[in-house]
């Protein structure tokens, strides 16, 4: 099979360039992959008059070099790689065959033997084993690239595969050790999805000496920046080609735009100036781990950051109490806009504080509360996760606790089951970029327990060592709520376990509950 028409427009993307038909009456788009037979298409194929195939091309011996004034590539360039006018169609020799442009026709034909030639455009007009060579993805584009370059004036070869970018890996595979002999290999395909994925292949199979032209808007292949009259933005783009690296390897040498912007300050702060000493406040893209002994006060304390929040920003919030009920949730938010624990029986509140307080809070339509059913399913509590931050737009997320999901789990294995949930919120945070706070119980001490005011530690945390792991921040609360004094009993010190963004830990501060009013505010421990 033989290749007897190029550069057609594909019928089914479109492509000005990129569709081909085969002597077999076949239509073949390098662009997209499209194939099919052309009397199907409708299309009517005027096969050109060429010699056979297998035939040795000749055709070179008679050409006439002159401008190809359409593409700006002047009669130098054109003697350069032996691209010349036989009558008005225009030979592309490469090897022992050739590509012909039929003159008023976007097609190519082929003349010499072509499959038996796996020559690169180009490749025989220069020498191996130079310091650059740079492929492009079409003929034009290497002739216009060698005169941007200034013809001779580097020792740069340029050439280009022969099929488009559909072939391109298989071209620059059949043509490895030659290319290998360059000291850097230059990649500069078109700039459309198909080119630059073409062009990572090709770069990816030279590794270390491959490097990449950076894309232009508005610029779609070299001979563009020759019609463009930007040749000087060519040869600068030459120069600053950058190295290529795999998927998920950054060059450091390419940060510097990002090394350079000032620290962004927190997103908003904690209600606590002492935690924000240590912490610098709450971030977007964070994944924060609260922990404590049972019953210490984590929700209460959890739900002052929800309320900081909302009178902090403008952002929506979604709230996932795992342990109550929504109404539990919604009238514990609005006791601390009431300043009164509106969820306990016998406090009083008039209609009006209650109002106030709903509208302050729920009725904001800015938070957006989980009524699990009973069903914590780890699969459940991630797609209800990922619904609040993506659907609803809720930035900063609270899980209450994950206890609860792991204990829903069917495996029996704890540590196994915690795993999956934190290694499931990690990737859901890195997915979404919201802040995710989640409150986990700790493991009982040998000792002393954490009720009695045992200090935290992030051996204690349940698992495998997970949490720990995968939370950029780790809160622990410490109270003892056994003791005597009712100052002490109401406590709460909180303590910075791990802080992967100032890697500062220690004490944060402490915070005095007030059973009347139903907050918890920060106070000085040595004042007292």
């Amino acid at each position: 099979m033989a290749f007897v028409k190029y550069n057609l427009e594909c019928p089914e993307c479109h492509s000005s360039r990129g569709y081909g038909i085969d002597d077999g009456g076949f239509g073949h788009c390098f662009k997209c992959g499209h194939r099919a037979k052309e009397e199907d298409s409708g299309r009517v194929i005027s096969l050109p008059t060429r010699s056979s195939s297998t035939e040795p091309l000749r055709s070179s011996q008679s050409l006439i070099y002159r401008d190809i004034r359409d593409r700006k590539i002047g009669v130098q360039t054109c003697e350069r790689y032996g691209v010349g006018y036989r009558g008005e169609d225009l030979v592309f020799p490469i090897g022992s065959s050739a590509k012909v442009r039929i003159k008023g026709e976007k097609n190519f034909a082929i003349e010499g033997e072509w499959k038996d030639n796996p020559e690169l455009f180009g490749q025989e007009r220069f020498n191996s084993g130079g310091k650059y060579v740079l492929v492009t993805e079409g003929e034009f584009d290497a002739m216009s690239a060698y005169q941007m370059l200034g013809n001779d004036k580097y020792p740069i070869a340029c050439v280009s595969v022969r099929n488009g970018a559909q072939s391109a890996l298989k071209d620059c595979k059949a043509n490895y050790d030659w290319l290998d002999t360059f000291e850097n290999i230059i990649f500069h395909f078109d700039n459309d999805a198909v080119g630059l994925e073409a062009q990572a292949q090709c770069a990816e199979l030279f590794s270390h000496k491959a490097k990449c032209m950076v894309p232009v808007n508005g610029l779609k292949d070299a001979n563009e920046y020759l019609v463009d009259n930007r040749a000087s933005d060519f040869v600068n783009n030459f120069w600053r080609a950058e190295r290529w690296t795999p998927d998920g390897i950054v060059a450091g040498s390419s940060l510097y735009d990002s090394v350079m912007k000032p620290i962004e300050k927190a997103d908003v702060m904690y209600p606590f100036d002492g935690l924000n000493a240590l912490t610098y406040g709450l971030r977007q893209g964070e994944l924060v781990t609260i922990t404590a002994g049972s019953g210490l006060g984590k929700s209460q304390f959890v739900r002052e950051i929800v309320w900081h929040i909302l009178q902090n920003t403008e952002s929506n919030i979604g709230l996932m109490f795992l342990e109550e009920s929504t109404r539990r949730t919604g009238l514990s938010l609005m006791s601390l806009a009431a300043d009164k624990p509106l969820h306990l029986p016998d406090i009083v509140a008039t209609q009006k504080e209650k109002d106030d307080a709903f509208n302050q809070t729920l009725g904001t339509d800015r938070v957006y509360l989980f009524d699990h059913f009973g069903s914590t399913d780890v699969d459940n509590i991630i797609n209800r996760v990922r619904y609040l931050a993506k659907v609803v737009g809720c930035r900063y997320v609270f899980v209450d606790h994950i206890s609860i999901i792991v204990s829903a789990q069917s495996n029996g294995d704890e540590r196994k089951a915690i795993d999956e949930i934190m290694t499931k919120l990690r990737m859901l945070v890195q997915e979404t970029g919201i802040s995710l706070v989640c409150v986990s119980h700790l493991k009982r001490p040998d000792t002393k327990g954490h009720e009695e005011g045992a200090a935290t530690s992030l051996a204690q945390l349940r698992g495998s060592g997970s949490i720990a792991q995968l939370s950029d921040m780790v809160l622990g609360l410490e109270r003892n709520g056994q003791a005597d004094d009712q100052t002490e009993r109401n406590t709460t010190r909180v303590r910075v376990l791990k802080n992967r963004f100032s890697g500062i830990t220690g004490k944060g501060c402490s915070l005095l509950y007030n059973h009347d009013t139903g907050r918890m505010r920060e106070i000085d421990e040595e004042a007292l």
